[in-house]
């Protein structure tokens, strides 16, 4: 206990009270609950999650302390009721709160038998009445203030200083005994005195005005019990609160936050967090033992020292390897906590002189360190740097214990949330690989796409969507939807996309192409069910051949009109079923028309007709916009609108620009030897006309090269050469053989064999499919515009 000293001023003198177990509540501006104390509960009644957010009316029936003059603090004495409890007796204080957070009146409320010393006989017995007094009016005032903080548990440095600073400002808490004697009033944990132990009175009897206080001798073992009770169970509060405020999500950097912030100012002036390059980068678990070239990152600090302080020096982000003979080293080598009681300055200046360009004494100099491992199985994550103010109490072994077991709490919460965002970044990883890389232009289509991920069983799942260039210019548009989410659905969803990429440069039909998939998923499994529609778009033609597996139906929207329609496709069954036909619809198209696919986590709503989807598609669809991603987007806006979306979504959008005929030239041409020479003039003299007379020479030794080899293959059909200009020139020669050429490597004396490594030389691209007659060998060429 501190000893009394007169007041200065009003005659009265101060008396030691010890602690006192406080209520501590802080309200809103809307009168609701934001912050719940275990006192609060221990005096009222509901839990921490039964109070927050509620009104505090409802919660404590001391409506003097609700009702306050702005501007103003009051006190005063309630007795009330308590549900559960029976009547109470209760002194409170009561601060109205400005500035920027949410926080608008803090009250402390005490149990008056508490602090009159409970049951005591008449003649002993005080009466206690709250007030407010000037904190620099006590002994020992800086104590006081800085013990203030400590009332405000698990609040940031920025609230509770500025809650702090206007308790100072408006009066210190204290109790009058008796109108004679005036106490300060600090916080107590609520620790029960031991069974057996003789209730004390919190104030001495009634004694001359200058008596000193001393403790009587028969209780200053009991007092020193106390006293080592009382810390042990402050700081089983303290790491119970912790561990309920941290860990509320699996997010890896608001967890570090959670972690640093939880420390201050409750258990120190400051903290700062370092992690492994590994544990923030979110990839597997660190290799080896740390050393010193173990590169950490300084991921968080948090401190209730002046703003800007540590900034400098100790900036958040930055990597540093740290050097041997360090406390940092030793902690995260060891992988135990180091404590120092003190820094003096021959330590100040040996930690400082390890970092280059650096001064860290001004910031460590006299204070109180405490270096906790940050651990998980066993392997060290990162470490915790702690410090105390010269003016608080130094970490002792108590402390030591305590932020060893802080450290564990929090290591086991960075690895939960590392584990989880490794398990983000691999199925990120997944995904990325999955989904093509779609351009945005094919001859005379354009297109646009969009993919969300669900939220079901991580972020992957088995939705795709695609778009292949074929042979005349043609492009193949695919969408298609694995059963199921997760790794599973992924991984099928990789093996069916990459089995239809195999087959569509193959030039099979589309209900072809369904048939061969649905034989191929029967043999990877009888799990492997999916529903995909595939499109062929002939711009040449103005057709869209399309093939339906199970899948819903896309949408048609008119150039001419702006109408838009979900095209009627045979349905057929889903792939991997097994024995149903598929069918394939040929659909006129004209210029400018927009086909839109999109797999059913779009339109389907559970609890709804997946009918009304469908339709906000077809309107959203139609919705003019100035660019195909601007289409897209407002299809997603429109559907996408309820909470908590469990099925991912691919939407794939193609406008159907078509190419014009002029922009064509064909010519068949007999099976013979001269006919190369007739192929190359042909070409030459429609490059000429087309503008593009520089492109000609290239163009015809390419034509000439595989016209000769179709001559030389071919059998009764004449053999077709066409030529296609868009933003590149494509060239088609088409026979009737079946086999496809092959690039080989010829030897000097050889004399055939070197015409295809002509072509691939000079080529943009090349290639040969089959057709239902026999093979098409194509090839492209950058154009040079004159």
């Amino acid at each position: 206990m501190d000893r009394g000293t007169p007041e200065p001023g009003d005659g009265r003198h101060t008396a030691a009270l010890g602690r006192l177990p406080l209520a501590v509540v802080v309200v809103g501006p809307t009168g609701a609950v934001t912050h719940w104390s275990s006192g609060a509960r221990r005096l009222f009644g509901p839990t921490r999650e039964e109070a927050v957010g509620a009104l505090a009316v409802d919660l404590m029936p001391i409506c003097g302390a609700l009702q306050g003059v702005p501007g103003y603090p009051s006190a005063g004495r309630a007795r009330c009721k308590v549900p559960g409890s029976g009547p109470l007796d209760v002194l409170w204080w009561a601060y109205p709160l400005i500035g920027p957070g949410p926080e608008r009146l803090l009250v402390l409320a005490a149990d008056a038998a508490r602090a009159e010393g409970g049951e005591q006989d008449a003649e002993r017995s005080v009466v206690a009445a709250p007030g407010f007094a000037p904190h620099t009016g006590f002994p020992d005032a800086e104590e006081l203030a800085a013990r203030l903080p400590d009332i405000l548990p698990n609040m940031g440095p920025a609230a509770g200083a500025r809650i702090v600073s206007q308790v100072l400002e408006l009066g210190y808490p204290v109790l009058e005994f008796s109108r004679r004697r005036r106490v300060p009033v600090t916080p107590d944990w609520g620790v029960p005195r031991h069974a057996g132990r003789r209730a004390r009175p919190a104030v001495p009897a009634q004694r001359p005005a200058r008596e000193p206080l001393a403790a009587p001798a028969d209780t200053e073992d009991d007092t020193a019990a106390d006293l080592e009770h009382a810390a042990v169970r402050e700081r089983l509060e303290f790491l119970n609160e912790v561990s309920g405020s941290i860990g509320s999500s699996l997010d890896l950097e608001r967890t570090i936050r959670e972690v640093t912030s939880a420390a201050v100012p409750r258990f120190a002036d400051f903290a700062g967090t370092h992690l492994r390059a590994a544990v923030l980068a979110g990839e597997g678990f660190p290799d080896g033992p740390p050393d010193v070239t173990t590169v950490w990152h300084r991921v968080w600090v948090e401190h209730n020292d002046e703003p800007g302080r540590w900034d400098d020096t100790v900036p958040v982000g930055e990597a540093i390897s740290f050097p041997e003979h360090t406390p940092f080293f030793r902690c995260m080598v060891t992988g135990e906590p180091v404590l120092i009681p003190r820094i003096d300055e021959e330590l100040s200046a040996r930690i400082s002189g390890q970092f280059e360009k650096r001064d860290l004494r001004p910031l460590i100099g006299g204070r109180s360190l405490l270096v906790v491992p940050l651990k998980a199985r066993n392997v060290v994550l990162g470490f915790m740097v702690l410090l105390r103010r010269p003016g608080r109490e130094p970490f002792g072994d108590m402390d030591r214990t305590t932020g060893a077991e802080l450290a564990a709490r929090a290591g086991l919460v960075l690895d939960n949330a590392r584990m989880y965002t490794h398990q983000e970044n691999v199925a990120d990883t997944l995904q990325d690989s999955m989904l093509p890389q779609v351009a945005p232009r094919t001859p005379g289509c354009d297109t646009a796409t969009r993919y969300l991920p669900g939220t079901r069983l991580g972020r992957v799942g088995g939705d795709w969507f695609d778009t292949i260039k074929l042979p005349g210019s043609r492009t193949a548009l695919v969408v298609g939807d694995v059963m199921g989410h997760g790794l599973h659905s992924a991984a099928m969803m990789g093996q069916l996309r990459t089995a239809v990429q195999t087959m569509a440069t193959l030039g099979l039909a589309p209900e072809q192409l369904l048939r061969n998939l649905d034989d191929l998923a029967q043999r990877l499994g009888e799990h492997y069910l999916a529903t995909c529609l595939y499109a062929v778009y002939d711009p040449i033609r103005s057709e869209l051949t399309l093939a339906n597996a199970g899948h819903i139906p896309p949408v048609l929207v008119r150039a001419e009109d702006g109408r838009s329609r979900l095209l009627e496709l045979p349905t057929g069954a889903p792939i991997g079923v097994g024995g149903v036909p598929f069918e394939a619809v040929t659909v006129r198209v004209a210029p400018g028309d927009r086909l839109v696919l999109c797999t059913d986590g779009l339109v389907e709503v559970r609890g709804q007709d997946i009918g009304a989807g469908l339709a906000v598609l077809c309107e959203s669809a139609a919705h003019p916009a100035a660019s195909m991603d601007d289409a897209c987007d407002a299809i997603v806006r429109a559907l996408n609108t309820r909470e908590g979306r469990k099925d991912d979504v691919a939407l794939l959008m193609a406008r159907l620009n078509g190419i014009p005929p002029e922009q064509v030239a064909e010519w068949e041409i007999a099976p013979r030897a001269a006919e190369a020479a007739r192929a190359r003039h042909l070409v030459g003299e429609q490059l000429t006309r087309w503008g593009l007379a520089a492109a000609a020479p290239t163009a015809q030794v390419l034509v000439g090269e595989i016209v000769a080899n179709a001559v030389r293959h071919a059998r009764t059909w004449r053999i077709g050469v066409r030529l296609v200009r868009t933003d590149v020139l494509l060239c088609e020669v088409t026979d009737d053989d079946h086999t496809l050429p092959v690039l080989l490597s010829a030897e000097a004396d050889e004399e055939y064999g070197r015409g295809l490594r002509v072509v691939s030389a000079l080529a943009r691209e090349w290639g040969a499919s089959h057709t239902g007659r026999g093979k098409t060998v194509w090839f492209e060429q950058t154009l040079v515009q004159p």
